[in-house]
C-alpha cells in the first residue's frame, strides 16, 4: 500500500466531509442520540470543509491521508483557543477511517501536523484506542476535563506533551 499525507485542495472538500460524518459514526454513534447525524450535521461538516479547503488560513494545519489513492484520513492542528494554554500548538482533530486503522495513516498524519514538538489536545474519555495512540506519541493528560461543545454527551480531557 501506498500512503500518502498532503494538503487538501478544493476538489477534496466533498470528500473529506462525507469522511468526517463517517468517522464521526464509527467512533462515537454509542455515544450520541440517534439523530445526531442529522442533515444539519452533514451540511455542518461540507460547510466546514468547503472553507478550510478554498480559504487556508497560515494559523492552520490541515494534512489529509490517502492509501493507494483513497481518502482514508485528515488531521488539523493550529494554535489553541482560550486563555493561557499550556502549549502553543493544538491538535484540533485527527481521524481515521476504521478499514484503515493500523495502516500508519494516523501516525503519519499527527507528524505532519505536529511533529514531535509540544502541543495539548483533547480526548474523548470514552475513546481507549485514541488515548493509547496519544500516549505512545508521548502525551498525558494534565487533569483538565470539559464537556465536548460539539456533543455534550462526550467528556473530553486535555493531554499535553
Amino acid at each position: 500500500m501506498v500512503l500518502t499525507i498532503r494538503t487538501p485542495s478544493p476538489t477534496d472538500a466533498a470528500a473529506l466531509a462525507d469522511l468526517h460524518v463517517q468517522t464521526w459514526r464509527e467512533t462515537y454513534t454509542h455515544l450520541l442520540p440517534e439523530n445526531y447525524f442529522d442533515e444539519a450535521f452533514v451540511q455542518g461538516r461540507h460547510e466546514m470543509w468547503k472553507r478550510l479547503t478554498t480559504t487556508p488560513r497560515e494559523d492552520l494545519t490541515v494534512r489529509l491521508a490517502e492509501l493507494d489513492g483513497v481518502l482514508v484520513g485528515f488531521a488539523m492542528s493550529g494554535r489553541p483557543l482560550g486563555d493561557d494554554p499550556p502549549r502553543d500548538r493544538q491538535l484540533y482533530f485527527i481521524y481515521v477511517a476504521a478499514s484503515a486503522h493500523g495502516t500508519g495513516a494516523g501516525q503519519a498524519l499527527l507528524e505532519a501536523v505536529l511533529g514531535d514538538g509540544p502541543a495539548l489536545l483533547w480526548v474523548a474519555e470514552q475513546n481507549p484506542r485514541a488515548f493509547a495512540f496519544y500516549r505512545r506519541n508521548g502525551f498525558a493528560f494534565d487533569g483538565v476535563e470539559q464537556l465536548d461543545p460539539g456533543a455534550p454527551a462526550i467528556t473530553d480531557l486535555r493531554m499535553v506533551r
